[in-house]
């Protein structure tokens, strides 16, 4: 099917189309089986606003027109990609729940002996980057411990399921307000203000993006194709969006990426106890991998 050839809908027009029941449950149903998130009926009204955006873009007038365009019968990839990234919720911050970042410097890079820094990189995977901000935290509390440890070498790896946000990770480019958390002589350290001041833009310096990449993923998919193990993943504030059953197949799958003894770190608002995975509690949202 092509693209409609109408006008591009009017914010009055757009507010009254509906997203019906049914429809609603044709993309529910195909969000849940293919990506994991829960869309109970009572975000019915959040996904019809946020999907407005893509009936705007595409010059659709009803959301049957749009459904028959998503599952077209060679189904339409690119479309179904920027469909995700307008229902992700990519709520992130620099240095989030902090007490994670204190555990790395005060509990997990102590053990690590001189032959690791001699033989090893240390790895970290943050699965559901968003937009980078927790990926170049942790590269930030890396490099920390780097300047005071002669030899201690690392990467981090960035993923998640919106390309909007996995560009705005690559480009390390965030505005000034959203890096006021931070103590200023981090900031001066680690952060390039815009020649334009204007803008009141920074970026991150070169040295720590050259020590991340970011791809896209999701975690629904059977093999994440992933050749790397890592030290320590952090996968926090995103099982919540899946039901139990799902959550547990996707621990399964993040275990297989951990080194032995590796480390993962949940949100504060999830949590893994009294399930037959490979994980042990060491504090609240903190768990090491361990034999079952």
């Amino acid at each position: 099917m092509s693209v409609s050839n109408n006008q591009n809908i009017s914010l009055e027009t757009a507010d009254k189309i509906e997203l019906t029941d049914s429809q609603f449950k044709k993309l529910s149903d195909f969000i849940y089986l293919n990506y994991g998130i829960k869309m109970p009926v009572a975000k019915r009204i959040m996904l019809q606003s946020r999907l407005i955006k893509r009936l705007r873009a595409l010059s659709f007038s009803n959301f049957n027109e749009y459904i028959d365009y998503v599952f077209s019968e060679k189904g339409n990839m690119e479309e179904i990609i920027q469909m995700m990234d307008v229902v992700s919720t990519n709520k992130t911050d620099f240095f989030r729940e902090p007490g994670h970042f204190d555990f790395i410097t005060q509990f997990i890079l102590p053990e690590l002996n001189k032959n690791y820094y001699i033989n090893n990189t240390f790895k970290v995977w943050s699965a559901g980057s968003s937009s980078g901000e927790e990926a170049y935290s942790i590269a930030i509390t890396l490099q920390e411990w780097a300047n005071t440890n002669k030899g201690f070498k690392y990467f981090i790896t960035g993923s998640d399921i919106s390309l909007t946000m996995l560009n705005t990770a690559s480009k390390a480019i965030y505005e000034e307000k959203r890096i006021e958390v931070i103590p200023d002589s981090i900031k001066h350290k680690y952060f390039l203000k815009s020649k334009d001041r204007t803008k009141k833009l920074v970026r991150l310096i070169p040295e720590l993006r050259s020590k991340t990449n970011f791809f896209r993923l999701n975690f629904m998919d059977a093999d994440y194709k992933i050749n790397e193990k890592y030290d320590l993943i952090f996968c926090r504030n995103t099982l919540i969006y899946f039901d139990r059953e799902t959550q547990d197949k996707v621990l399964v799958k993040l275990s297989k990426y951990l080194k032995p003894d590796g480390f993962l770190f949940i949100g504060h608002s999830e949590s893994i106890l009294s399930r037959e995975i490979p994980f042990k509690q060491i504090k609240p949202t903190i768990y090491r991998l361990s034999e079952k």
